[in-house]
């Protein structure tokens, strides 16, 4: 499933025509459409100099979480740590900031741009403990070609 995924991401980011946001609106779309256990994606960036994360484009459920400082919740960890984060169930998290009563699970990956971390991808999933090594490298490889169109 993902390799197919891997080719329709460099398709859609490699597109000359179309903004950046909206061409990370329609990845946004295709993951949450093709990953049954995908219920909400979305990019958070770096707001400017401040040490706080701004929602951009995402698919699923809307969100007040419009804005997430840094330490906060799983997002605000990811943005201090630059490492990836897996959460199985995120009832057993102190510092989870809740979207949805029925987020069951997230995973976050960091985003780098010439070697800082300037936002991330970041994934609910309704359904418990669903992410493997697997989404993790996906989401690293989704992360890249991002990367390639923001430099």
């Amino acid at each position: 499933m993902f390799d197919k995924l891997r080719d329709q991401v460099a398709s859609i980011l490699a597109t000359e025509e179309g903004a950046v946001e909206e061409k990370l609106h329609e990845v946004c779309a295709l993951l949450k459409d093709s990953v049954a256990h995908y219920d909400w994606v979305g990019f958070y960036f770096k707001n400017g100099d401040k040490d706080e994360l701004k929602l951009g484009p995402y698919v699923g459920e809307p969100t007040d979480h419009t804005i997430i400082p840094f330490g906060k919740g799983i997002c605000g960890q990811v943005a201090v740590s630059n490492q990836n984060f897996v959460v199985p169930d995120v009832q057993a998290q102190d510092n989870y900031i809740a979207c949805s009563i029925t987020v069951k699970s997230e995973i976050v990956i960091p985003l780098f741009v010439n070697g800082e971390n300037i936002g991330q991808i970041d994934i609910d999933s309704n359904t418990p403990d669903p992410f493997s090594e697997a989404d993790e490298r996906f989401l690293e490889f989704v992360n890249e070609k991002v990367a390639a169109i923001l430099e």
